[in-house]
């Protein structure tokens, strides 16, 4: 399914990538990839995911393709395609938005007013340095695109809330940038205002984390895969008091997976 030439990896580096696998099938598989792991490309000089693809090449030198992204420091479901059958049907669903993605995140200042919305607000890209931002722009500005993002609150407190997140685009860093123009910022979001600490504590990098994926199987059908938050985002939002909410504590848990009926 590509042309670029196989990669060396280690037994641990395979041990790791094939533990982080939360669904598998004949068309796609879906990983609960962690944060600091770029998806593709990037300036650090370490395997990235799509490099970690190659433990799942098959005899004929094929391997599964992205489907799309994750940022480095964001953690949870991505989905790759098996075939390229696979990678096209799905390519095709993600630009007609047919993909449902959701997100959890822990944000400073308490709850946002009003504690679920949908944010309509335009970005346009800008390059500074060698670093890419987004920021929110009038409808009219050159270069703005439309951007559309859903939240609701959990979980709240005086300092920070736990929030999901639903992007109905797919711009770059669109929810950190909505959210921070609401005036609640991601935590640990140095890029965009974020506060670095919280309840006393390091922000350990970006807290976002992408809790379920759904999207339509090749084979028919959809699918959907949860990812349960990891250690760093929970111990986090404990210590910050916002897992005392049943609605919380059931964000940072995976369901049990779908019947197969569901594909």
């Amino acid at each position: 399914m590509t042309s670029a030439p196989p990669v060396s990896l280690t037994a641990e580096e395979i041990a790791a990538v094939r533990s982080w696998v939360i669904h598998e099938d004949g068309q796609v598989i879906a990983f609960n990839k962690p944060a600091g792991l770029s998806s593709q490309g990037g300036r650090i000089r370490a395997h990235t995911l799509d490099d970690l693809l190659w433990a799942f090449a098959r005899s004929n030198g094929k391997r599964p393709r992205l489907v799309h992204r994750l940022d480095r420091d964001t953690s949870g479901v991505i989905l790759t395609a098996r075939t390229q059958p696979a990678a096209s049907f799905l390519g095709k669903a993600l630009q007609a938005r047919k993909f449902r993605k959701t997100y959890i995140a822990l944000v400073g200042g308490g709850a946002p007013e009003p504690a679920a919305s949908t944010i309509d607000a335009p970005l346009v890209r800008q390059e500074i340095g060698r670093e890419s931002y987004m920021r929110v722009c009038p409808p009219d500005a050159p270069g703005a695109l439309a951007a559309r993002s859903r939240y609701r609150t959990l979980a709240a407190s005086d300092e920070a809330a736990l929030v999901e997140l639903e992007p109905v685009t797919g711009r770059m860093h669109q929810l950190r940038v909505h959210m921070a123009h609401i005036g609640r910022p991601l935590i640990g979001d140095a890029r965009y205002g974020g506060a670095l600490t919280l309840a006393g504590r390091r922000a350990p990098r970006l807290m976002l984390h992408a809790r379920r994926l759904s999207f339509p199987h090749p084979d028919g059908g959809t699918c959907t895969v949860e990812a349960p938050a990891p250690a760093d985002f929970v111990a986090l939002a404990e210590a910050a008091g916002l897992l005392e909410q049943s609605a919380a504590r059931a964000a940072m848990q995976a369901a049990a997976p779908a019947p197969e009926s569901t594909r």
